[in-house]
């Protein structure tokens, strides 16, 4: 066993245990992660000082137990992740697999319509239309669905050109099939594994942008359980109480390089399998 397989396994076993703490965050949490109780605010971890068992990772400054908020919050990042990568790479593979295909004009118009959403600062446009629409969960997911998809209109402009000329496309063509039996039944499966890679990247991506969005205030509204949302109002607290900043911010590092390593150990798999 190398060391690129202990890697792969390594980012399933934390995206797998972490997806599986989100889907039944209802039966898991010990408490509402809603409910406050001033008289129990600011309550350290159980290993600290001062800390008790009924609230494993302490209480937050309302008072809302903190391990059932960072339970909830692991539902929020993969949901925006997930939703995000999905807008995105609807809107990318579209646009790639199109200018990739027919090539000419086509292909110029996509690579103008890429060129001009590289040359948009995305951190700037995100809070932007989040400060003028409001925030919420869903324009946060629009919002980052729509200016992550070059990524993956790059890969699949690229790997469509690659595939366009080959001999089952050819065939194909020669056999009478529609241009969209060829674009969606021919080429796009077989460019969808470096796809799934791109997605594994952009997810990671989309969590942490919402995090810093949620930290700015501009992200996931309160009082939703967002990790971003959680180190936000922590940070007020963070030289007496550290770990009103920590709790969270390592549960985003663990996630994010969770999906990083899943996402390295998707390339090198698929890649192997391309090559057999």
């Amino acid at each position: 066993m190398n060391a690129r397989t202990v890697s792969a396994g390594l980012g399933v076993s934390i995206v797998g245990f972490l997806l599986l703490v989100a889907l039944t965050a209802g039966w898991i949490a010990p408490h509402d992660p809603f409910e406050q109780d001033l008289m129990k605010r600011m309550i350290p971890p159980a290993w600290m000082d001062g800390g008790s068992v009924e609230h494993l990772l302490g209480t937050d400054q309302l008072g809302r137990d903190y391990l059932s908020r960072l339970i909830y919050g692991a539902r929020i990042s993969l949901l925006i992740g997930t939703l995000t990568v999905v807008t995105s790479g609807l809107i990318g593979t579209a646009l790639g697999v199109v200018g990739g295909y027919f090539g000419g004009r086509t292909d110029d118009i996509v690579m103008f319509v890429i060129t001009c959403r590289l040359a948009i600062p995305l951190i700037l446009v995100a809070l932007t239309v989040v400060a003028l629409i409001g925030s919420s969960l869903t324009v946060v997911v629009l919002t980052l669905g729509l200016l992550l998809w070059e990524r993956f209109a790059v890969v699949a402009r690229t790997t469509t050109m690659q595939v366009r000329n080959l001999d089952y496309v050819a065939a194909a063509r020669a056999a009478g099939a529609s241009t969209p039996h060829i674009l969606l039944r021919e080429i796009l499966p077989n460019i969808m594994t470096h796809l799934v890679v791109v997605a594994t990247l952009e997810m990671a991506l989309a969590i942490l942008l919402e995090a810093a969005l949620s930290f700015l205030g501009l992200g996931v509204p309160p009082p939703l359980p967002s990790w971003g949302l959680m180190i936000a109002e922590g940070k007020d607290y963070m030289f007496f109480s550290p770990w009103v900043i920590v709790v969270p911010g390592v549960a985003l590092f663990v996630l994010v390089f969770g999906i990083n390593l899943l996402g390295d150990g998707l390339r090198d798999f698929l890649g192997v399998s391309q090559r057999r």
